[in-house]
């Protein structure tokens, strides 16, 4: 049987992750209120800032990073792509 959340992201009944996707209290809160198709939506964004940011994910500052952008991308204001960015799908 699956387990189910109501999305924070989604604001919708969803499938839920089947574990923690990160480590510590962000990734316990994740696990509680977000699914699996959000999951997945972030996955993809994060790739998109460390493309367009040029991060590198070993580094302290940048893991430091997009902690923050994972924390308002789901919990926040949203996380925004940079300025410049444009969509390869629009």
């Amino acid at each position: 049987m699956t387990r189910t959340v109501h999305c924070v992201k989604l604001e919708r009944e969803a499938e839920g992750l089947k574990m923690p996707p990160y480590p510590g209290q962000l990734g316990q809160r994740i696990f509680e209120n977000v699914s699996r198709d959000a999951w997945q939506e972030w996955l993809r964004h994060q790739t998109m800032l460390i493309n367009e940011y040029r991060l590198t994910p070993i580094e302290p500052k940048d893991r430091a990073f997009l902690e923050q952008e994972m924390e308002k991308y789901f919990f926040g204001d949203g996380s925004a792509p940079p300025q410049e960015f444009v969509d390869p799908d629009a």
